[in-house]
C-alpha cells in the first residue's frame, strides 16, 4: 500500500497539536461507553457538522455504529488522567467518573472545557477507521484551559 510507514506517519502527525476529547454514548444495552479521541474536527458551519474517527477494532466502534447520538467531551488541562483512563482497555471506564446525563440520556463528563452534543448524520470508511459525522444539536462551553496532545505527550496552554 502506498504512503509512509506507520512510525513516520505518527512522527509527522505528532507535530500537529490536537485537543483531547472523550466521545461518549450508550451501548445497545444502555450502558455508558466512552473513548479518548483526538481525531476530531469541525466539518461545516451550515449545517453545524463535526467528525470523529474511530478505530474499527475499538469497543466504541459497534456502540457508535448503533447509536443515534453522541457527545464530544473536550477535556480540560487537568483531566489527563481521564484521557488515559478512556484510552485504556478497562471493563467499565465510567466506574467512579463524575458525569451527568444530557437531555437525551447521554453521558456528559463533569469539569470539561466543552461538551458538544451531536446527532449522528453519516459514516464513511477511512482505512482501519470509520469516520462518524455528527450534527451539533447542543452543548455547553466554559472558560477552562484545554488539554492538548503533542508529540506523543500531553501538554496545555500557558496562562495568558
Amino acid at each position: 500500500m502506498p504512503g509512509v510507514d506507520p512510525a513516520q506517519f505518527r512522527q509527522l502527525l505528532g507535530s500537529f497539536a490536537t485537543g483531547v476529547t472523550v466521545v461518549t454514548t450508550r451501548d445497545p444495552a444502555g450502558r455508558p461507553i466512552g473513548m479518548t479521541a483526538s481525531s476530531v474536527a469541525s466539518v461545516s458551519l451550515h449545517p453545524p457538522l463535526v467528525l470523529v474517527s474511530i478505530d474499527q477494532a475499538n469497543d466504541m466502534h459497534p456502540a457508535l455504529s448503533a447509536a443515534k447520538r453522541f457527545v464530544l467531551n473536550v477535556l480540560a488541562h487537568d483531566q489527563e488522567a481521564l484521557s488515559r483512563r478512556f484510552a485504556a482497555e478497562h471493563p467499565d471506564r465510567f466506574d467512579g467518573i463524575a458525569y451527568r446525563e444530557s437531555q437525551h440520556g447521554l453521558p456528559v463528563i463533569e469539569g470539561v472545557v466543552a461538551s458538544i452534543e451531536c446527532e449522528k448524520q453519516a459514516t464513511a470508511p477511512g482505512g482501519d477507521h470509520t469516520v462518524f459525522f455528527g450534527l451539533v444539536t447542543g452543548g455547553t462551553a466554559s472558560d477552562r484551559r484545554p488539554l492538548l496532545y503533542y508529540r506523543g505527550g500531553y501538554t496545555g496552554l500557558d496562562k495568558t
